[in-house]
C-alpha cells in the first residue's frame, strides 16, 4: 500500500493542499467562494478538502459513512468544530434529510473521488438536487474507471499488485482469484470495480438528472499525484479529450462543476 494511505495525518495535508491549490480554483471560474456560504462535502473522510473552504470563512458539513475516518477528522478540526464553522455527520447520504441533518441547502456540494464508489449514482444525482440553493453548484473529481488504476489498486497490501495498471479489467472471476490468492480484501475490490464510473457514464446521468455542465478539465496527470508523486499535473491533450471511450484509458482524473439547468 502507498504510505500516504496508511498515514491519516499525511493523507489530510495532502488534500488540504490539493483544495487550495486546484479544486477551488477550478470552481471559481464558474462560483466565486464567499464568505459565508455554505459548503457540503460527500464522502468527506478526514474532512481534509473541506478546510481551505473553512479557511475562506465558509460553513462547512461533512457527511461520511465510516466513522472511523471521523474520528480523525474531528482531531484534526477541532478548532473549526469549536468555532461553529463544521460539523461532521455520520450517516449514509441516502438516509440524509437536507434539514434534520445538515440545516439547510448548500451553495457548493464536493465529491473528491467519491462518486466512484458509490452505488445507484443516477440516485444520488437526483437526491442532490434537492440539496442545492438556488444557483449552487456541484464538484466531481474522479478516476474513470478504464484508467490504468482505476480499480484502486494503490490500496492493496501487495507491494506488486499495487503498481499494476490495467488488470482490475479482467473478467471478474479472474481479478477475484488473483486477489485471493493475494490475499487481499476480495469484497472491497469487487464493490469498487462494480461501481466504477466512465465519463460518458457520468455525463448520460448528469444530463438525464436535468444538470448542465459548467466547467470541465480532463487531467493525463492527476493534480493531486503532485503531492502524491512528486508529478507535475498535466491538462489531457484536446484530441485526446475528444475520443469517447478511448480517452478514460488514458485519463487519470476529471473535474465536473455542474448545476441545475
Amino acid at each position: 500500500m502507498f504510505e500516504f494511505h496508511a498515514d491519516a495525518a499525511k493523507y489530510f495535508e495532502i488534500n488540504v493542499a490539493n483544495a487550495e491549490r486546484y479544486i477551488i480554483p477550478f470552481i471559481e471560474k464558474v462560483k466565486p467562494i464567499k464568505i459565508g456560504m455554505r459548503v457540503l462535502e460527500v464522502g468527506c473522510g478526514e474532512g481534509g478538502v473541506l478546510k481551505p473552504f473553512l479557511d475562506k470563512g465558509c460553513i462547512g458539513v461533512g457527511i461520511e459513512f465510516d466513522e472511523v475516518r471521523l474520528i480523525k477528522g474531528r482531531e484534526f478540526l477541532a478548532n473549526e468544530i469549536a468555532a461553529g464553522k463544521l460539523r461532521f455527520v455520520s450517516k449514509d447520504i441516502y438516509k440524509a434529510d437536507v434539514e434534520a441533518d445538515f440545516g439547510g441547502a448548500f451553495d457548493v456540494i464536493i465529491l473528491k473521488d467519491v462518486i466512484e464508489h458509490i452505488h445507484e449514482q443516477h440516485k444520488l444525482m437526483a437526491v442532490m438536487r434537492g440539496m442545492l440553493s438556488a444557483g449552487g453548484v456541484i464538484f466531481f473529481g474522479f478516476p474513470p474507471w478504464q484508467m490504468p488504476w482505476g480499480g484502486h489498486q494503490q490500496i492493496l497490501k501487495n507491494k506488486w499488485l499495487s503498481k499494476i495498471p490495467y488488470y482490475h479489467l479482467l473478467p471478474m472471476g479472474i481479478y477475484k482469484s488473483i486477489l485471493k490468492m493475494a490475499k487481499e480484501n476480495v469484497a472491497e475490490m469487487e464493490e469498487i470495480k462494480q461501481t466504477g464510473i466512465s465519463i460518458e457514464r457520468f455525463e448520460k446521468i448528469a444530463m438525464a438528472a436535468n444538470y448542465e455542465i459548467v466547467n470541465l478539465q480532463h487531467f493525463l496527470i492527476n493534480p493531486i499525484y503532485e503531492y502524491k508523486f512528486n508529478l507535475k499535473p498535466k491538462q489531457q491533450f484536446k484530441l485526446i479529450t475528444k475520443l469517447p471511450w478511448v480517452r478514460n484509458f488514458v485519463t487519470s482524473c476529471v473535474y465536473y462543476l455542474i448545476r441545475k439547468k
